[in-house]
């Protein structure tokens, strides 16, 4: 089934056939983890292009994120306990059961931030790889692309250089960054194992898809300033938790692969 890209009021569409729509799945399901992002994830629901699913894990807010995301449409599970990589997980789970019971047949999960930070009318090139059978994965480069200025501190821009440095050499692999906008074909998705339970899981993704050879390829995206504050760069705590994590990720698969 190919899906065709148009423009609505300068919006990218993913267009499917109208067989397709009929049918309980178009292939394309987006889920996006959110912690107190009440001011933001409307923005962000209304920019995505028509996709079969939106699914937004509520990592357990303490605002109107829940009931925001709802009012735009999105389908809504929660999950309490904390971490980005928790918040992932979840909505893997809830893809595994919405397939199982027939209302789902994924072809192509994308993951994207609920702050604004990412454009979500580049969803449609990111898929686009994946679809056609070109891809197993593809990560949407925030250094390739065009960053607003203060979107990434310093120490984010640094650490993300490292971490990506890191695996190149042990990996042999090409990566420029660790950025959470990404699209993966469904079944490499579930391949992979994912595990980690919060900082380490775009990292963890990339390192074991590297070790399952997946054909992974990454396209330049813009980046723009956060609504809100970062729970992670946005706070000392959270910048020295990340870069912990991400290091001993790093070094965990490493001395596995050797």
């Amino acid at each position: 089934m190919i899906a065709t890209a148009t423009r609505t009021n300068e919006r990218p569409v993913l267009r499917f056939p109208k067989s397709a729509v009929r049918r309980a799945s178009t292939g394309v399901v987006v889920v996006i983890p959110a912690l107190n992002e009440e001011d933001a994830i409307g923005k962000v629901l209304v920019e995505l292009p028509n996709v079969d699913r939106v699914i937004v894990v509520d990592n357990g807010s303490k605002d109107a994120t829940a009931d925001v995301a709802r009012a735009h449409g999105a389908y809504v599970v929660e999950e309490p306990r904390r971490g980005y990589g928790s918040a992932c997980l979840c909505g893997l789970a809830e893809i595994v059961r919405l397939r199982e019971d027939g209302t789902l047949d994924p072809r192509v999960v994308v993951f994207l931030d609920a702050d604004h930070s990412d454009d979500p009318g580049e969803l449609t090139r990111l898929v686009r790889p994946v679809l056609d059978g070109d891809a197993d994965m593809v990560l949407g480069s925030r250094s390739l692309g065009v960053l607003e200025p203060g979107a990434m501190p310093i120490q984010a821009i640094l650490g993300n250089k490292l971490a990506c440095g890191l695996m190149n050499f042990f990996w042999s692999t090409d990566y420029t960054d660790l950025g959470p906008f990404r699209a993966v074909d469904y079944a490499a998705l579930r391949s992979l194992g994912m595990s980690d339970p919060d900082f380490g899981w775009t990292i963890e993704m990339q390192i074991k898809a590297a070790r399952a050879d997946l054909q992974t390829t990454e396209i330049p995206v813009p980046y723009r300033r956060r609504i809100g504050t970062s729970k992670i760069s946005g706070t000392v705590v959270g910048t020295v938790r990340a870069g912990w994590k991400i290091l001993y990720t790093i070094a965990k698969y490493a001395v596995s692969s050797r």
